[in-house]
């Protein structure tokens, strides 16, 4: 049986892809199942990331964090201020609405990154990409007016502000290719410990809330951001995003599967048409990469 190095590159990305993207998609129920504070699990997250890539990054790059944040400028410290804003983002989505809700909203952000690579001239939005953008914003519609009977207006959003602050992130480190994302996520980290410290109560745990943030900041996190970016080494952007949207049907599952917690109808009906037109937009990218050679020659 070959090892993973082995493996042809694209079916090697396909492996390290579903690897980060199932960790990343127990996300949300950690956050759920730490029985604290919205304040605490973002400090205690923060912090604990921080720890994780710092050690990662001495120990696979030797250099140090802070002096590489430094040395790239602008571009890495908006970068790693976006990684930090969004983990405080999403833990509070998460918080203060339905799991489906917040994982459903949150899966538009490639969208919010086309719509801001256009608007600041970086490149051209092709036509499916609008249609996407318009099916999308009326499976959003559909999902905030389920929250209008069931509550969780609010951390819906905060959820379309997570999706706004992806976007713009990604659209950050398209304008910058050669931004590392490891160093980045790490200052994210301490960015949302610094931010959510005024609101936290950080010695007020138990001991079972912490071992579940240590799991969620020291193991899972870190190690599905690890995959999934090593996986774009190996795949194209559709693709993986195409894959990201596991998390969208998983993350309600566990919660579902753990908590026992159902998702209003309406979610599912936004949700469909968000992920079902999320999927033929990305399978048309593809498609389109595909036959660029063959147009070319």
């Amino acid at each position: 049986m070959p090892t993973i190095s082995q493996l042809p590159p694209k079916t090697k990305g396909l492996f390290l892809l579903l690897l980060g993207v199932t960790a990343i998609s127990f996300d949300a129920l950690l956050i759920r199942l730490a029985n604290t504070t919205n304040g605490n699990i973002i400090f205690w997250r923060g912090i604990f990331m921080f720890i994780s890539l710092f050690l990662v990054n001495s120990f696979l790059k030797q250099d140090q964090v802070f002096k590489n944040l430094k040395k790239s400028g602008a571009p890495a410290l908006g970068s790693a201020f976006f990684y930090g804003l969004g983990g405080i983002l999403f833990v509070s989505a998460v918080m203060f609405t339905k799991v489906a809700n917040a994982v459903v909203i949150i899966s538009i952000s490639p969208l919010f990154a086309a719509m801001l690579t256009w608007l600041f001239g970086i490149e051209k939005i092709p036509a499916r990409t609008w249609l996407a953008i318009v099916l999308t914003i009326c499976g959003v519609i559909t999902v905030f007016y389920g929250s209008l009977e069931t509550g969780g207006f609010y951390g819906n959003l905060i959820a379309l502000a997570a999706a706004l602050n992806i976007g713009s992130n990604l659209t950050l480190l398209r304008q910058n290719t050669w931004l590392d994302p490891l160093p980045l996520v790490c200052v994210g980290g301490m960015i949302m410990a610094l931010l959510s410290a005024p609101f936290a109560h950080p010695l007020s745990l138990s001991m079972q809330d912490f071992l579940i943030l240590g799991i969620m900041g020291l193991v899972q996190m870190p190690t599905a951001l690890v995959l999934i970016g090593t996986s774009t080494r190996f795949l194209p952007s559709p693709e993986v995003s195409l894959f990201l949207l596991i998390e969208t049907v998983f993350a309600p599952i566990w919660v579902w599967l753990f908590l026992g917690e159902n998702p209003p109808v309406l979610t599912f009906l936004g949700g469909g048409i968000i992920i079902i037109t999320l999927i033929l937009h990305f399978w048309s990218g593809m498609q389109e990469t595909k036959q660029e050679p063959h147009i070319r020659s």
